[in-house]
């Protein structure tokens, strides 16, 4: 059975879930923030173009916003990178290991497409589009692809991990864990196809997998992404 099948529907109906539970009217009444949340959303939409100057970098935002912005970003970087994967598999790329990177591939799409969706339901602007750079991944070579596929991954979990204690909103907060339990797969998964059992190896002495904070998250990603990112207005605690 391949993760797909392990995964699809519960992540298909956790996304539409979301979607709907995210739909402008319903995300306004949950929170209870009405006009207030438009106002700011609206704030944060237009802010002024010396934020995205290229001194300062593309901002990310504030608050819940910002950290859907710093999810959108790394799953747009993970997006990418399955996606030219898959484009031209290398040589020895197996049946299975076809199978599952093409599902891994499709799930981070979603999770790409999703993030960008609820950013706009929140009302405010999602991030644009990053330039990536994989000049340095061979994507002809097995290693060089599953290795940068486990640092991904890993990175990803350690985001989400990090990025759960600065979410206010219990929707939000939800969508992430819903998230983070499928990249965690993923990356137990990458882990098993580099060497057999090794799945588990990222957990900490207590068996608890580790965290990392934006600043930490973006300063390993930055030498795949072009883009200059802000995400100095990030909440921190």
């Amino acid at each position: 059975m391949s993760i797909k099948q392990l995964s699809e529907s519960g992540n298909e109906a956790m996304t539409e879930r979301a979607l709907s539970a995210l739909s402008r009217r319903k995300f306004l009444s949950y929170v209870g923030m009405g006009s207030a949340l438009v106002v700011g959303a609206s704030a944060l939409a237009s802010c002024d173009k010396d934020d995205d100057a290229p001194s300062g970098g593309v901002n990310l935002g504030s608050g819940d916003v910002g950290i859907l912005n710093y999810a959108y970003a790394l799953e747009q970087l993970e997006a990418a990178f399955y996606t030219r994967v898959m484009m031209s598999p290398f040589s020895t790329m197996t049946p299975t290991e076809t199978a599952f990177l093409t599902d891994i591939r499709d799930h981070e799409i979603a999770h790409r497409n999703f993030f960008k969706a609820a950013i706009s339901a929140a009302g405010a602007t999602p991030l644009q589009d990053l330039e990536v750079d994989f000049s340095t991944i061979n994507f002809a070579d097995r290693t060089s692809v599953l290795g940068t596929a486990k640092v991904f991954e890993d990175l990803g979990v350690m985001a989400y991990n990090g990025a759960g204690k600065l979410i206010t909103n219990p929707v939000y907060l939800v969508i992430a864990g819903q998230i983070v339990s499928v990249e965690a797969r993923h990356a137990a998964l990458i882990a098993d196809l580099i060497s057999n059992g090794t799945f588990s190896n990222t957990t900490d002495v207590n068996g608890l997998d580790t965290a990392m904070t934006p600043a930490q998250v973006l300063a390993a990603a930055d030498p795949f992404i072009v883009t200059k990112i802000n995400a100095s207005n990030l909440p921190t605690s």
